[in-house]
Order: structure tokens, then C-alpha cells, then sequence
């Protein structure tokens, strides 16, 4: 089970740090396409890529990681209701993979 937990949270954190960085950086981007990205003002989003950035390099710190996943489960559902409440499916799969993703890795390294 250790290995396939830090499988899933070698590419959590892959998913995380490039999601953070993407939505810091190309935020226009996002704008763009999806509405729940124009629904936040820039800060809001900047602080959620870095959450999500910090939050994916925690996965990568033993002492770190029961509480790295429960942030990023919370973050991840936090969007994923943003994208339902803006009615954007596109993004939503990812979104929702991540929460599912994070709530198994906590799960795991807190009672297995």
C-alpha cells in the first residue's frame, strides 16, 4: 500500500504544482474558456495556485503529507463547486479526480 500511496502522491504533486503554476502565471488564459476562472478576482486565484503549489510540494515531505492532501482535497472540492455552480464540465473531471485523489492519500497515511 506504501507504494501505491506514494505513487499517487508523486503525481498529485505533479498535478498540484502544475496546476498552481498554471493558474498563477496563464490565469488570462484560463479566463478564456472557463467562467468560474472570470467569477474570482486575480488575487483569490493567485492565492489558490499557491496553496496549490505549496500543498503539492507537501505531498513530497513525510511529515507533511496527511495534512498536504486533506488541504488539497478541501481546495479541490472548493473548485470543483465552483465549476458546477458556473456550470464549466470541462474542468470538472480533473478537479473532481484531485479531490478523490487527495481524500484517498489522506485516508491512507492517517489510518493505513
Amino acid at each position: 500500500m506504501n507504494v501505491v500511496l506514494w505513487s499517487l502522491q508523486i503525481v498529485l504533486a505533479l498535478l498540484c504544482v502544475s496546476g498552481g503554476v498554471f493558474q498563477i502565471f496563464k490565469l488570462d488564459e484560463l479566463r478564456k474558456g472557463v467562467a468560474a476562472m472570470r467569477a474570482l478576482p486575480r488575487g483569490a486565484w493567485w492565492l489558490l495556485g499557491t496553496i496549490g503549489c505549496v500543498a503539492g510540494l507537501g505531498l513530497l515531505v513525510p511529515g507533511a503529507i496527511a495534512l498536504a492532501s486533506a488541504a488539497i482535497a478541501v481546495q479541490s472540492l472548493a473548485i470543483s463547486a465552483l465549476y458546477v455552480r458556473y456550470r464549466d464540465r470541462a474542468p470538472l473531471p480533473y478537479s473532481v479526480a484531485m479531490t478523490l485523489m487527495a481524500a484517498f492519500i489522506c485516508f491512507g497515511r492517517w489510518y493505513l
